[in-house]
């Protein structure tokens, strides 16, 4: 298993992965809309210096991604002016289960370190309880819970 910096070439397997980021959230999200959704300008993150794209391979095949992207606080009140955000986190199903992903987070942690910055964030869905556990174990910890109410019943 290799990661390495993804390329404008490996664009469509990661709009393929996009795809399915976002089947594995419809059952976290009632609010998604039907239909294809692209969360991220990946092609701006594959050219940006403010971000890095990865890639994990396995027997030349690509089976998961991430990215980090620098970014400023929303507010002035922090006690950091950048942090790393991580996102585009994916691994195939037929990979799941070796550690692929922590694979993935450690190189993207690292970036992140080797640019200085000392805040990582990222988002999981609080009800995915496996991607919870596995954040955690990698040493985030929950900072905020977005919480929702339908009022149109």
């Amino acid at each position: 298993m290799i990661t390495r910096e993804a390329t404008e070439k490996d664009l469509n397997i990661l709009l393929e992965f996009e795809q399915g980021i976002v089947t594995a959230e419809r059952p976290y999200n009632s609010t998604l809309i039907e239909g294809e959704i692209h969360y991220y300008d990946l092609l701006q993150l594959i050219r940006s210096e403010e971000a890095f794209v990865i890639v994990a391979e396995e027997d030349d095949e690509i089976v998961a991604s991430g990215y980090a992207k620098i970014k400023t606080p929303d507010n002035n009140y922090s006690n950091f002016d950048r942090y790393a955000y991580l996102g585009f986190m994916f691994v195939k199903p037929e990979h799941r289960g070796k550690r692929i992903n922590k694979l993935v987070l450690d190189e993207l942690i690292n970036w992140a370190k080797s640019k200085g910055l000392s805040e990582i964030r990222l988002d999981v869905y609080a009800e995915n309880e496996s991607a919870v556990k596995a954040y955690e174990k990698a040493g985030f910890e929950s900072l905020l819970v977005t919480m929702r109410m339908k009022t149109n019943d």
